[in-house]
């Protein structure tokens, strides 16, 4: 017989971040959701809210997410596309599927933990090492900071790594880039990331001034909801294109792909609402032969990146990490050493989140 679901409770957890993403905002906060399962056995997953919205996101979990999926199944295949369609009318995307990732971690945990099963070797494990790049949200580094974090990447063996571009001033962006690419030198890979901070036509000033230093890719150029401005730029600059992170579904992640508004799609696990979803859009950017850059949470990227058919690299931010973070009540289920890393396979998925489970 299929196991059902019992119980969804939730708890809220929040970390102090050595390197905050923005000076105002110094904290990490995740949304911890346990399943409790018709035959006893109980999965932990998480919903991820680096800044803001952890409390709605809590919230639609205790309310109209807890409610709906109780007496229903833990297959979480199964499950994800009827809850998506529940909850439709509140948002397709966004709260809703950041929510929604909560409940489906925790399942995908929970069945891994039933077969006794790491989540790689339980989707079928095709490798069992992955490169990793380094990568920093230091935008508001002191330039001389932002050097010592390059030479840090350098000395650790990355082959690539990743500096926040966007400054008032253009220029600011072009002496920043300089340093790091001396310290890289012509060899190892830059990218940059604007998180969407550009409109179309500054975009374009700032990456004619910033291509002399062979950008292997520039990220969020633009609004990720700003497809057409994607367009015009893709087709405009010799700079491959990357976005993603801030998209949300497996309809957008196949309008981009078909569309060709970018060269490199970066699906956040958790935005995209779990590992089901994943799994597909992963599949959707093979198939358009674009490249595939999971975005962040190497603890889940990392064991994903064993499994879908397209080979890639993790992104991990200096002092990122959840067991940095002090939210792991054990060890990561990802391994990192030097430029690569490797999942032993801890059952289900791994992430064993601080906090004494309510179930």
């Amino acid at each position: 017989m299929t196991a059902t679901i019992a119980r969804v409770t939730t708890t809220p957890l929040t970390a102090s971040m050595p390197r905050p993403w923005v000076p105002e905002a110094p904290w990490l906060h995740l949304v911890r959701v346990d399943v409790e399962c018709s035959d006893g056995v109980v999965g932990t997953g998480f919903s991820w809210t680096p800044t803001i919205g952890a409390a709605a996101v809590r919230a639609l979990i205790d309310t109209d997410i807890a409610a709906f999926v109780t007496g229903r199944t833990a297959d979480p295949r199964e499950l994800w596309p009827q809850l998506w369609r529940h909850l439709h009318e509140a948002g397709g995307a966004g709260i809703t599927t950041i929510a929604m990732a909560g409940v489906d971690l925790a399942l995908w945990d929970a069945a891994g933990r039933r077969a006794g099963l790491g989540l790689a070797d339980s989707l079928g494990r095709i490798r069992s090492r992955v490169g990793v790049y380094g990568s920093g949200v230091n935008l508001h580094y002191p330039i001389d900071e932002l050097v010592a974090q390059a030479r840090r990447w350098v000395d650790t063996g990355y082959d690539a790594v990743k500096i926040k571009v966007g400054k008032a001033d253009v220029a600011e962006d072009v002496d920043r880039v300089a340093a790091v690419r001396e310290v890289l030198g012509p060899h190892l890979r830059l990218m940059i990331d604007a998180n969407q901070r550009w409109d179309l036509p500054t975009a374009l000033t700032a990456l004619d001034r910033l291509a002399p230093f062979d950008p292997h890719w520039i990220e969020e150029p633009l609004r990720s909801d700003d497809t057409l401005g994607y367009l015009e730029l893709r087709g405009s600059i010799g700079i491959p294109v990357a976005m993603g992170e801030n998209v949300h579904t497996l309809h957008r992640f196949r309008e981009l792909a078909r569309l060709g508004a970018a060269d490199i799609l970066q699906p956040n696990v958790v935005r995209v609402g779990g590992i089901t979803p994943f799994l597909e859009i992963a599949a959707l950017v093979d198939d358009a032969d674009l490249r595939l850059a999971p975005h962040l949470l190497p603890e889940l990227s990392g064991q994903l990146a064993m499994v879908i058919a397209q080979e890639t690299e993790i992104e991990r931010v200096e002092d990122a990490d959840l067991d940095t973070l002090g939210l792991l009540d054990g060890p990561s289920p990802v391994v990192f050493e030097g430029a690569s890393l490797t999942a032993p396979g801890a059952p289900g998925i791994g992430v064993t989140l601080v906090g004494s489970s309510p179930v």
